[in-house]
């Protein structure tokens, strides 16, 4: 269970194929198989050996895709560094993982100066940007050309991989650990679930600093197919990338495909390739899921519950089980089914399993679980019990064992003593056809405790008034699940990195002035 191995099987087994494209450059695996030998004896010259740490602070390229396995093949440990955060977030993350060569592109020169200049042990900057080399740093390149190719270090099992900062409500950023045993056991999985694996291009819209963009680095370098990494998500590069380099697969979240289905200059490009779209951050609105498959009929979908600490994925909602009608539907409102190998329970407070449809808190257990939170015993104790990840996201399991995520146990509001679920409200808000984004949040309400408050954007020439909304809510769920306020954004909400709306972003500026807050 080498990391390393993903390089060899698509070495091995498609030498020829194209592993990368990205910025005018066509690779094929063996150029890649020759290229990583050389690029980790580089970073064995600098000290990256016995787990030593590698970070790298960049977009997403092909030479992001090398560096993944070059750094295990020198005997190191990777620890991307997330584009999104500010340089204090980053420097947090370079003084905790102690490493000492940063891999930077155009796009984080300056940045990487200065945690240089505050981090001594920071001795190496690497540019594995595109144009001319700056100042006080060294070629990714000519680092290539001048080193002879290293040998595998053969580090595997339980050696540490990856670390995959992750943000959240503490006060610093946590290190999810990821060994290569969990990391292959998360890929075979992965793969494992897919409709086919013959012939796969990835278009990547998701750092690779976060799971959602490395899980697929990995399983498509093992089953040898083609990278193709996008700067960001964009809609028209997208489509453009999909229709010239047939694209065949895709991670993409709901409030993406409705950028991408509702774009003006949709039908200007060929999008047939495109097989197996990846979802996930939440359930997709079956509006929006039944508009997508008449605009995209080749195309089958596959929904994803998890988290970067179960290894990315814990259950798989296949698209046999996207069905819109019939006994079945209810179906498209879950996260499906558990993936192989891996246990999914419900627990309740006294932590006994829950009856079947009984609301409590989500659990995961299998061999792709973090080894746990790096420098952080009590927060991984906190999460990691007897084997099981508690994951902080409440929902229920049916008596067909197909799981329905109700809502981050943190984001659900306590109004009147009544629980009220954001994504439940949410779906109604979405099946408004004036409703383009939606977010509801608890704010604070002298009466209640917490008020139902619903943050909305409206698709571009559409209208609706608080009471229009309120009115449609009150058809479909009840009274004290309506929204008590509404608030109208012209722009899009605030998301993640894989799409998830940030609602602490939404709902601090509420509760900024009270001396509790959720």
């Amino acid at each position: 269970m080498q990391g390393t191995s993903f390089l060899k099987q698509a070495v091995a087994c498609a030498p020829h194929k194209t592993a990368t494209i990205c910025n005018g450059r066509r690779r094929a695996w063996r150029e890649v198989g020759q290229r990583v030998p050389r690029l980790a004896a580089a970073l064995r010259s600098f000290g990256i050996a016995d787990g030593a740490f590698v970070a790298a602070l960049s977009m997403n390229s092909d030479r992001y895709v090398e560096l993944f396995f070059a750094v295990p093949w020198a005997g190191g440990a990777l620890a991307p560094l997330n584009i999104r955060w500010s340089p204090a977030e980053n420097l947090y993350a370079l003084t905790d993982s102690q490493a000492s060569v940063l891999l930077v592109d155009e796009s984080f020169i300056e940045q990487a100066r200065d945690l240089q200049k505050q981090l001594p042990g920071l001795k190496t900057l690497i540019f594995m940007g595109e144009g001319d080399t700056p100042e006080g740093m060294l070629s990714y390149e000519a680092l290539l050309t001048q080193h002879e190719p290293l040998p595998d270090s053969n580090r595997g099992g339980e050696d540490l991989w990856v670390i995959f900062y992750t943000g959240g409500t503490t006060a610093h950023p946590k290190g999810v650990m990821m060994s290569h045993r969990g990391l292959f056991m998360a890929t075979i999985t992965y793969l494992a679930m897919l409709p086919s694996i013959e012939d796969l291009s990835f278009a990547y819209v998701a750092g690779y600093f976060h799971f959602a963009g490395a899980s697929a680095l990995l399983y498509i370098t093992l089953a040898g197919g083609t990278h193709v990494p996008l700067p960001k998500f964009d809609p028209v590069l997208v489509m453009q990338t999909i229709a010239e380099h047939k694209i065949t697969n895709a991670v993409l979240v709901p409030t993406m495909i409705n950028m991408l289905i509702s774009h003006p200059d949709f039908d200007k490009y060929d999008l047939s390739s495109l097989a197996t779209c990846v979802y996930g951050g939440s359930p997709m609105p079956e509006t929006l899921m039944k508009t997508a498959m008449k605009k995209l009929p080749s195309l089958r979908f596959y929904q994803i519950f998890g988290m970067t600490e179960t290894g990315g994925f814990a259950t798989m909602l296949r698209w046999r089980d996207h069905v819109t009608e019939g006994p079945k539907a209810k179906r498209l409102r879950s996260a499906g089914q558990p993936a192989p190998g891996m246990q999914v329970e419900v627990r309740l407070p006294d932590g006994t399993v829950a009856p079947p449809d009984t609301l409590g808190e989500i659990v995961v257990r299998g061999e792709t679980l973090m080894n746990g939170y790096f420098h952080n015993e009590s927060a991984t104790a906190a999460v990691l019990k007897d084997g099981w990840m508690y994951t902080g996201d409440a929902g229920t399991i049916d008596d067909d064992g197909f799981l329905y995520v109700a809502d981050r146990i943190k984001d659900m509001v306590v109004t009147g003593g009544e629980n009220v679920y954001s994504i439940e409200v949410e779906r109604v808000l979405f099946m408004h056809p004036a409703v383009g984004e939606a977010a509801v949040i608890g704010i604070p309400s002298a009466e209640w405790g917490e008020a139902v408050h619903a943050v909305v954007v409206l698709k571009p020439g559409e209208s609706a008034t608080p009471e229009e909304l309120t009115a449609f809510c009150r058809q479909h769920i009840g009274g004290y699940k309506v929204p008590r306020s509404y608030e109208f954004r012209s722009e899009p909400l605030p998301v993640t990195p894989v799409g998830k709306v940030r609602k602490n972003v939404l709902r601090d500026p509420h509760w900024a002035q009270q001396s509790r807050k959720i």
